[in-house]
């Protein structure tokens, strides 16, 4: 069924692209773009009232975010595929890092992740219904322009971590990368993780730039793959050698990004890389 979820064991996938990807078809844009319209407005308003009633179950919010991830994927035709679950403990907090080539990389990753969920993003997405549905749902934003207020927010993440077990999710480059090749990676998910000494899990996610890159307005009905890797204890670092967990970080999702895969073929039988 389109728009699914599907869990696998192991695959081989495609690594990051910088291919030109194929034009999207104009009724498949408009009936997504309709859809998240008001689906976002519908679940925005669902954490808000959720919020302003006192709702403190959790699991509340965390089903606006999926519901929506999971209506958004539908209206578009993509099915995800998900790999390395059994690298993911309920049990234990997490930190998710993951790069970053689409907007579909947050529906992708918002439901396949087997736990509550949390996502840090820029300050700047706080625009009305969706910022306030974005706060009231426990998601952190960061003002990158204010160091204090920055580190202030890393520290909310590790006591929401802590408090209830659950997967933050971080971009480390920032924002999307508009050529589908992983960009600089920046210090917050790494402080985070010193911090809470919480293990980080690196992620890629595959195949979202050929359903709608950055700087693109076109939905191309295309698979998408989530890939969760081994997760890295915090033992043995420190802030002295932050610049060694970054790099083998880096090294680890790219590692995950260019495995090969069938599914990820064009329609033309040529895989975009």
């Amino acid at each position: 069924m389109s728009g699914g979820v599907v869990s696998g064991a192991s695959s081989t996938a495609a690594g990051g692209t910088s291919a030109r990807p194929h034009k999207g078809g104009l009724v498949r844009t408009v009936w997504t773009m309709f859809v998240a319209f008001w689906t976002t407005l519908f679940f925005s308003l669902g954490a808000i009232i959720g919020g302003l009633i006192g709702v403190r179950h959790g699991m509340y919010f965390d089903g606006c975010a999926r519901y929506w991830s999971w209506t958004l994927l539908w209206a578009s035709g993509v099915k995800v595929f998900v790999e390395g679950l059994e690298n993911i403990d309920p049990n234990q907090p997490t930190i998710i890092v993951a790069n970053h080539v689409s907007w579909f990389d947050i529906p992708a990753l918002a439901t396949s992740i087997p736990k509550r969920v949390r996502f840090v993003a820029k300050k700047e997405l706080n625009f009305p219904i969706f910022g306030h549905a974005w706060n009231a749902a426990g998601h952190i934003s960061i003002d990158r322009q204010d160091r204090t207020s920055a580190i202030e927010s890393l520290e909310k993440a590790g006591a929401i971590l802590r408090s209830d077990n659950s997967a933050v999710v971080i971009f480390p480059e920032g924002t999307r990368s508009p050529t589908g090749v992983m960009m600089p990676f920046k210090k917050g998910a790494f402080m985070l993780a010193l911090h809470t000494g919480v293990p980080i899990i690196p992620t890629a996610v595959v195949g979202s730039y050929e359903v709608m890159p950055k700087f693109h307005w076109r939905v191309v009905k295309r698979p998408i793959i989530v890939r969760f890797g081994e997760p890295i204890p915090m033992t043995g670092f420190g802030p002295q050698n932050r610049e060694e967990l970054v790099a083998l970080v880096r090294a680890r999702v790219e590692e995950l990004l260019a495995k090969p895969d069938p599914r990820l073929a064009t329609p033309s039988g040529r895989r975009t890389l």
